[in-house]
């Protein structure tokens, strides 16, 4: 067990550190805009004029997305339910809104299959090689499906210090602290031994509920941002995270 410092805030006896992807490793906000704005094209294009509220429900504006929007958070799942809620508005049955949805998800899926994962944020492996030399677990939990973080891992060659590849690929859905307590399980650590790390709310308060350790906001560049106010510290690169 090592003590971990964050910009003077100190974490004793901590064994294994979980990280969350999008927006904490992966620089995804390029990849989620144009899945967002293909889908609504898709939708839009069967029922005209849902477009415009799908994107804001997304939480996309022109060539912006909202770091806490659903798009940016939540699970494929809660977007899904999102977007056909807005189209049985239309009125529209909930299975043929759930139908279409899905069908546009597909769709969507087919276009981007062959897209990269995004960016890895700069100083990223070297912080992950560093944590993971000093003898830390390691592992990822995010709000994308478990293949997505597979894929990943696997392009960015993170295999040899990430131990755990977890996704919320059926319910529960972040902030429930049972995916915590499911990701510290498998990595075999107790949550009182484990840091959070991740750029939303829903992070920190799911590593709270759970009994995390601490919980590390992070938001590259603006370690101000208001929506990280609940985490323990907040920080601006990864860097920060430095065992003593």
């Amino acid at each position: 067990m090592v003590a971990i410092n964050c910009r003077g805030v100190i974490f004793q006896d901590i064994q294994a550190i979980i990280f969350d992807k999008d927006g904490t490793l992966e620089d995804s906000q390029e990849f989620l805009r144009n899945l967002g704005q293909k889908l609504t094209r898709i939708i839009d294009a069967k029922i005209p004029g849902i477009g415009e509220p799908l994107l804001m429900a997304f939480g996309i504006d022109g060539n912006n997305i909202n770091p806490t929007g659903l798009m940016a958070v939540g699970s494929r799942r809660e977007n899904e339910i999102a977007a056909a809620a807005y189209i049985a508005e239309t009125g529209r049955g909930w299975l043929e809104s759930l139908t279409i949805v899905k069908e546009a998800f597909a769709e969507a899926d087919q276009i981007l299959l062959k897209s990269t994962p995004g960016c890895l944020f700069t100083g990223s492996l070297e912080v992950l090689k560093y944590l993971s030399q000093a003898g830390i677990k390691l592992g990822i939990l995010s709000a994308d499906n478990t293949t997505a973080v597979q894929n990943f891992v696997k392009y960015y060659q993170l295999k040899d210090y990430i131990q755990l590849e977890m996704g919320v690929d059926d319910s529960p859905s972040k902030p429930d602290p049972e995916l915590f307590l499911q990701a510290c399980e498998k990595l075999g650590v107790k949550p009182v031994r484990t840091l959070m790390v991740g750029d939303s709310p829903i992070d920190i308060e799911m590593g709270r509920k759970a009994g995390a350790a601490g919980c590390i906001g992070i938001c590259w560049g603006k370690p101000q941002a208001n929506y990280l106010q609940g985490a323990d510290v907040a920080i601006a690169h990864l860097e920060e995270i430095q065992v003593l």
